[in-house]
């Protein structure tokens, strides 16, 4: 990736309790994030496994998580418990459910410093 998008300044990080390693970039306002999972009994493991290569998930920046995952409760048509967890610089993570997006894995972030 780095010499197909002409890009040198990757962070890598491994993620233990993911199983996963990681290289992040920033584009602009928006991170780059490649994973490659350690353990396959891992959720991107599986994903790989069952979807091949390719986007993993789409992870989508906020302000105020918990404001976000208010108003997406209340909108959703199965409302469910999501879990936060903490993920690369100690962002607060919530994985949204993919049976409300057709598959497509998708994920609220805030950063630690908001």
């Amino acid at each position: 990736y780095s010499e197909r998008l002409n890009l040198s300044e990757f962070i890598y990080d491994e993620l233990h309790q993911r199983a996963v390693k990681t290289a992040r970039i920033k584009l602009g306002d928006t991170w780059l994030v490649l994973v490659q999972p350690l353990d396959q009994d891992s959720v991107p493991a599986k994903f790989l496994k069952q979807n091949g290569e390719g986007f993993f998930l789409i992870s989508l920046g906020t302000d105020d998580l918990e404001r976000q995952l208010k108003s997406y409760e209340e909108s959703a048509q199965n409302p469910s418990d999501i879990a936060k967890r903490n993920g690369l610089e100690n962002w607060s993570i919530a994985d949204l459910p993919d049976t409300d997006f057709f598959g497509a894995q998708f994920q609220l972030t805030q950063d630690s410093k908001n």
